[in-house]
């Protein structure tokens, strides 16, 4: 992924002449939407959705695409896939008012409390078709019934007046597949999973075969058994003979006779986001080519193609306008050992986080550390409160290796996170391999609140004389807590029914 610090960094002229093309074919397993789209397809849509912000230039959003396809083709038929050209002009305001500061970004949209408010939440896993895949199952909700002996007559006597499927299975944890398929039909047929050693129930229905899908129709005890394959386009046919399933989102809407005239404030967030988008391509031809895992996870599902695109609508939602000025980047970034002393490494300096930095920055692990630690950044800032500086290193400073070696940080083919204060010549070691925002904002939370074991900061680290330190007054406040809505149900197996 490349940062958007990255985009002003290079000459926008040479970007200025690109036309806007996209990157997945409409036959292919990934959505095109446009930002006119958006609120029709993934906001009002029941079914979860990973939505990537991406530019068809961007050397990171080329290496991604044969995971992303290969997510989409596994997802089929259980979430949705899609894609935004945020180099197409009409796309722009609306990739700003998404917060897109990179590409590609990726978003996982789930469908919130309230009907066309959904939860979106930033994607900061592998970079593969099968984290891909995992996380955005994970976030598939669950309605789906689990029954056992003791309650399945309460349960049918509950859902006597509908329809009812119930699935038997060998698995305790109901699949992905199982609760897109419940989704399909909400509202219409109550769906259950049993386990093979509820015995009575069993019995009762006479199941021989595991996994096995039966269904039993409105005021009736005689159950219909699926023969075909316990697979999701099989099941969706063995249930439509009840009533078919829920439409997928909304139809579009008649295009209107005259277009509506481009607002003033869409017009400068959309200039704004172009002149970034163009220098991002300058810079992008420059860097490091990412890693896609090249995996296959496929379920058997055809791949559907891109819905006809939709005319804005009333409820679409107004586009922000992008910062004036000058973007600065969201970690800064201390580019010699001086600036690194007078800012964090000097007599007088209170505490900072440093970012030591891989040769290759824009890897996975160094860009999911960063974007963390701007957000929480970010949401300080939001409320009115500072927070200790953040400062990415870069493996050209040269401190960059003192700091590895002095501290035993181990190698340079990672990201490093450490808090120091100089002043009073202590230093902590980010304990963690990955870099959730959990854990990241504890450990952040946890040096603001003064706990944990402090190690003595070598003297050699610290620039004596008269070094011009960085003032910080640290908020008191409570933690951050980064609320997420929970998926009520336990961590699933995938590709099991």
């Amino acid at each position: 992924m490349v940062r958007l610090s990255a985009y002003l960094a290079a000459t926008a002229a040479l970007a200025l002449n690109a036309q806007a093309e996209s990157m997945y074919s409409k036959k292919s397993g990934v959505l095109n939407i446009a930002s006119s789209d958006y609120d029709r397809v993934i906001a009002k849509s029941n079914y979860t959705s990973i939505v990537e912000f991406y530019a068809p230039w961007c050397g990171h959003c080329k290496n991604l695409k044969p995971a992303y396809e290969k997510a989409a083709q596994s997802l089929a038929g259980i979430a949705k896939v899609a894609a935004v050209n945020c180099d197409e002009e009409m796309n722009k305001p609306f990739c700003g008012q998404m917060g897109v500061q990179g590409f590609p970004t990726l978003k996982i949209v789930r469908p919130g409390k309230k009907p066309g408010k959904p939860t979106v939440e930033d994607y900061q896993g592998p970079r593969s078709a099968k984290g891909i895949v995992d996380a955005v199952k994970d976030k598939v909700p669950n309605i789906v019934k689990r029954v056992t002996d003791k309650n399945l007559d309460e349960w049918l006597q509950e859902n006597k007046n509908s329809a009812k499927a119930i699935l038997f299975s060998d698995k305790a944890v109901v699949s992905a597949t199982m609760r897109a398929l419940a989704i399909d039909f909400a509202g219409i047929i109550s769906v259950a999973q049993i386990k093979k050693t509820e015995k009575t129930a069993v019995e009762k229905y006479g199941v021989t075969d595991f996994p096995s899908l039966i269904l039993v129709p409105a005021g009736s005890d005689e159950p219909i058994k699926h023969d075909g394959k316990v697979e999701k386009e099989a099941m969706v046919k063995f249930l439509s003979q009840v009533a078919p399933p829920n439409p997928d989102c909304p139809g579009p809407k008649e295009k209107k006779p005259k277009a509506k005239k481009e607002s003033k404030k869409e017009s400068k967030s959309s200039s704004k986001f172009a002149k970034a988008s163009a220098s991002h391509k300058s810079a992008d031809s420059s860097s490091a080519a990412a890693s896609a895992t090249d995996e296959t996870i496929v379920e058997p599902i055809a791949a559907t193609e891109s819905p006809d695109p939709n005319v804005k609508t009333e409820d679409t939602p107004d586009p922000v306008e992008l910062p004036v000025g000058d973007t600065k980047p969201a970690v800064p970034s201390a580019a010699d050992a001086a600036e690194l002393q007078s800012l964090c490494l000097n007599e007088n300096a209170k505490t900072c986080i440093l970012a030591i930095l891989p040769p290759d920055d824009a890897s996975d692990a160094a860009m999911s550390a960063m974007s963390v630690i701007a957000s929480l950044g970010a949401i300080h800032k939001k409320h009115g409160s500072k927070l200790f500086p953040f400062v990415s290193v870069p493996p050209s400073n040269s401190l960059a290796a003192t700091l590895r070696s002095e501290l035993s940080l181990g190698t340079d083919d990672t990201i490093h996170l450490i808090a120091t204060h100089s002043k009073r010549a202590w230093y902590k070691k980010y304990p963690g391999t990955t870099f959730g925002a959990q854990e990241v904002e504890s450990w952040v939370d946890a040096i603001r609140m003064g706990e944990g074991k402090k190690e003595k900061l070598p003297e050699t680290l610290i620039a004596s004389g008269e070094q011009e330190a960085v003032k910080e007054k640290v908020a008191e406040q409570e933690p951050i807590q980064i609320n997420v809505e929970e998926i009520l149900e336990d961590a699933p197996e995938h590709n099991e029914l």
